[in-house]
């Protein structure tokens, strides 16, 4: 397993791809253990990332239709994996006509804590700086920032605002200051390196229901970072040779050939079917 691919991230990578049912049932804890066991997860490990979990909040013990014990999203963890989603699997091309939102915000010395986890905050939501205590984003993110900011009670520190750049440099050239470009196409491209074969290779020879889970799994858990690192900006702000469209097109076509197969895997082990197999 590739060293990114943690016990705790591989959970909540579990829980956004086959863990949202329209009934909201817990997943059983069995399941949870089988299923993170097929990528190779020892038990001690899925129990102690479960309870990291269940400290933050985002799990919830709660007991399954038949009984067994199991682990339920809360509502924050099912509002992040919703607002995840719209990035995630997000489709439509950015245009600079949506213009941008701007986090400004001061935070006294007093509580420089949350200085730094409002900071943290803002780069994991895809923020650039403009300048010091000023943060830009393409406008599109403007409610999950309010969200996540409400939700860490972080929105008393902070002004945003909605417009446009209008100068005086150049808006690719302020794009180039505002965001790490080159470290961002390098995660593209390790996300190609490691998935871009997978693809050539699902579509040359296609596999069962539980090697699609695994690979889906994995290859989920790779992409659902690089949304939040790359803010996904108009393509005339980026350079030509830009990796980040390809690699959207390739999560794209494993999510079409691999989320349905490995549902299949899936199904049973979450329903509690006996004959799910061992």
């Amino acid at each position: 397993m590739a060293e990114q691919h943690t016990p705790r991230s591989l959970i909540v990578s579990l829980y956004g791809a086959y863990g949202r049912g329209p009934d909201e049932s817990p997943m059983p804890v069995a399941a949870l253990i089988r299923l993170l066991g097929r990528l190779g997860v020892d038990a001690p490990s899925v129990r102690s990332s479960v309870s990291r979990l269940k400290r933050r909040g985002l799990l919830l013990p709660r007991r399954t239709a038949d009984g067994a014990a199991g682990y339920a999203l809360s509502e924050d963890a099912r509002r992040l994996l919703d607002d995840g989603d719209r990035r995630i699997y997000a489709r439509t091309e950015p245009k600079l006509s949506d213009g941008w939102v701007l986090a400004v915000f001061s935070v006294p010395e007093a509580e420089r804590h949350k200085r730094h986890l409002l900071r943290s905050r803002l780069a994991r939501l895809g923020f650039g700086t403009a300048a010091p205590g000023v943060w830009i984003a393409p406008a599109r993110l403007y409610e999950e920032t309010r969200n996540a900011l409400e939700r860490l009670e972080l929105s008393t520190y902070v002004d945003l605002f909605r417009g446009e750049h209008l100068g005086y440099a150049a808006t690719a050239e302020a794009v180039a200051r505002w965001w790490d470009l080159p470290a961002i196409a390098g995660l593209h491209e390790e996300f190609l390196a490691a998935h871009e074969p997978v693809l050539r290779s699902w579509r040359s020879a296609p596999g069962g229901p539980e090697d699609a889970y695994r690979a889906y799994l994995l290859v989920l858990d790779s992409w659902r970072r690089l949304p939040y690192a790359d803010p996904v900006l108009p393509a005339e702000l980026l350079p030509d040779d830009w990796p980040g469209r390809r690699s959207a097109e390739v999560f794209a076509a494993l999510h079409e050939l691999l989320w349905d197969r490995g549902a299949e895997f899936v199904r049973p082990f979450v329903s509690g079917d006996p004959a799910s197999p061992a």
